[in-house]
């Protein structure tokens, strides 16, 4: 059987669930089952959930609240969506008490780093010096940047390479990085691009859109199609 795959979405203010078709285009191609989680208090409930899936994915969207790594918003910072913090905060917990695999995305990526103690850049541009468009003016579907792969990571292992092409939409990043995740990729301006969690059976971030280029390109195609198999090979 196809291992079913639970998906974070965006939530309104109206805690209307909603989900970009790419990433349930790239689980697909993967040889996963996509289903989205809507928005949900019970622990219980969430805990259900969690038992009835395979994996995990956070996916990309609005700015984590600041107050999360307990610091004041400041006026760069972008939309934030309490009710999504709120779930996804509890997700993060919950998921990794029991151990599944996860899969985090631009946005998922800062959510887990924040939930394991990190902090984050609230506005790229505004905080650091960089020439790196890390909100690109190319197409959503094109590459940006190259990112420099750390070798003895599992993303070195997953690409054979030093270098990845990637593309880039967002203006918040990793700041402090959270105990327990490790750098597996960086931008040209340092900023931290991709991250595991050591001592966990799986649990990869990366802060670039690989569903937006699985179709065009192996190498983000294999980051979903790696989470996939690992899922296979439990």
């Amino acid at each position: 059987m196809k291992p079913i795959i639970a998906l974070t979405c965006a939530i309104n203010e109206e805690r209307t669930a909603s989900l970009l078709y790419h990433y349930v285009e790239a689980i697909e191609r993967a040889g996963g089952v996509p289903i989205v989680i809507p928005y949900l208090m019970d622990d219980e409930a969430i805990d259900t959930i969690l038992k009835a899936c395979d994996g995990i994915v956070f996916t990309g969207g609005a700015d984590i609240s600041p107050s999360c790594y307990k610091e004041k918003q400041s006026d760069m910072c972008g939309a934030t969506e309490p009710y999504r913090d709120e779930i996804e905060f509890r997700l993060v917990r919950l998921a990794i008490k029991a151990k599944k695999p996860v899969l985090a995305i631009c946005r998922g990526a800062q959510l887990i780093n924040v939930a394991l103690g990190g902090t984050l850049y609230q506005d790229i541009q505004s905080e650091i010096e960089t020439s790196v468009a890390h909100r690109q003016c190319e197409g959503r579907l094109e590459f940006s940047h190259s990112v420099k792969i750390e070798r003895d990571t599992p993303l070195f292992a997953l690409v054979k390479s030093e270098n990845m092409r990637v593309n880039s939409f967002h203006h918040q990043a990793i700041k402090e990085l959270a105990k327990g995740l490790v750098p597996m990729a960086y931008a040209p301006d340092g900023i931290i691009e991709a991250a595991y969690l050591e001592n966990y059976p799986y649990l990869r971030a990366y802060q670039w859109h690989p569903e937006r280029l699985c179709h065009i390109d192996k190498h983000n195609l294999a980051i979903f199609e790696d989470f996939v198999e690992f899922i296979r090979s439990l």
